[in-house]
């Protein structure tokens, strides 16, 4: 199997394979686009060794992309020509491009040619594609009713590494059981994902500790929330970690009495996300409290393995927390029925789920 990648923004580039705690993979080969100038030159030549891959004679068996412009151009090209194409969805381009500057504060407004060009490119790659993935069934719900039904679309949402957790297991879960009640997140700090609503929600609980794993310091993010955290009178009870890598996020997680996932109400987060971090939570074997979305409501139930509040609400979602930590019981059966729950969602179940598609769209 060969990935390809975008040159990798450190220098010297990062080995993949130890970044994510990961043994090296002999059947995996990683190939990195030979790009350099600037964006547009970048962004071409990435698109034009991507396409290389998938036509000729030593084109690949099945080339799976979610990258919309490389599955458009190789959607466009004969099928005797080209390799089978597999689209995975985060999202219809479109309405997300159209979204982002309200959402992250370096996305740009796109023109109205652009998001005509986007919805071209989904319309082809919907009715070209030989496969079709989308990450939840509200995604693939829309997308049906805006272009029509079509075969071969599996709804595969992501998942979640379990194998980690084995390697911590010289912890002892009273190890890592926190002397101070702590809600905890991990995550991208952009508004849309509601870390804001969390820190609002932790200064209604003045008995807890916050814990905020992840964030960059070139990013404005992260600068934003630790002065809402100071704003808020709460930066002595809140520890903000910074960007972490991916192998340390779940020991840091289980150092947490209640895990938050604060989304609000958005164009993405709605129906289009299926959120790495539920994923993980499950896995974590702590309880949680996560948005009432519906994106949310396809993998977990509200009293069965979390606690559903209302969107973008602190106290609602202060609520929800405090109701955890006064009630223990209720607390550890959520955190037993997600931890039964994850292994649905490994990332070998998912690998199984694909590689069912991929056998349909060779046959």
């Amino acid at each position: 199997m060969d990935l390809v990648v975008r040159a990798d923004t450190q220098q010297p580039a990062r080995d993949p394979f130890t970044y994510y705690a990961l043994p090296p993979n002999d059947r995996l080969v990683i190939e990195r686009a030979p790009v350099s100038g600037p964006q547009f030159a970048r962004r071409t030549g990435y698109l034009a060794f991507a396409v290389g891959r998938a036509i000729g004679r030593g084109r690949a068996d099945v080339v799976m992309t979610r990258d919309l412009g490389v599955a458009a151009l190789v959607c466009a090209m004969p099928g005797a020509l080209r390799a089978p194409v597999v689209y995975e969805s985060h999202g219809y381009a479109p309405h997300v491009a159209a979204a982002l500057p309200e959402l992250v504060s370096t996305a740009h407004a796109p023109s109205a040619a652009k998001l005509a060009r986007l919805a071209r490119r989904e319309a082809r790659v919907w009715r070209d594609a030989d496969g079709y993935v989308t990450i939840t069934a509200g995604l693939a719900q829309e997308l049906s009713a805006r272009h029509g039904t079509r075969s071969h679309v599996a709804v595969i949402p992501d998942g979640v590494r379990l194998g980690v957790r084995s390697r911590l297991s010289h912890l002892e879960d009273r190890d890592l059981t926190p002397t101070v009640p702590t809600v905890a997140y991990a995550g991208h700090l952009y508004a849309w994902k509601g870390v804001d609503v969390l820190l609002e929600a932790i200064a209604r609980v003045p008995a807890v500790q916050g814990l905020i794993v992840g964030g960059h310091d070139a990013e404005p993010d992260l600068a934003r929330v630790k002065a809402l955290a100071a704003q808020l009178g709460i930066d002595a009870r809140v520890t903000f970690t910074g960007l972490v890598e991916p192998s340390r996020v779940p020991e840091l997680l289980r150092r947490a009495t209640v895990l938050v996932l604060p989304n609000p109400a958005s164009a993405i987060s709605t129906r289009y996300t299926s959120p790495l971090k539920l994923f993980e939570y499950l896995a974590a074997g702590r309880a949680i409290v996560a948005s009432d979305l519906p994106a949310i409501r396809e993998v977990v139930h509200d009293g069965v393995e979390v606690l559903l509040v209302a969107p973008g609400d602190p106290a609602a979602l202060a609520a929800g927390i405090t109701r955890l930590l006064d009630d223990p019981a209720l607390a550890a059966s959520l955190a037993r029925a997600a931890s039964d729950l994850a292994p649905q969602y490994s990332w070998h179940r998912r690998a199984e789920r694909l590689d069912a598609l991929f056998g349909h769209v060779t046959r």
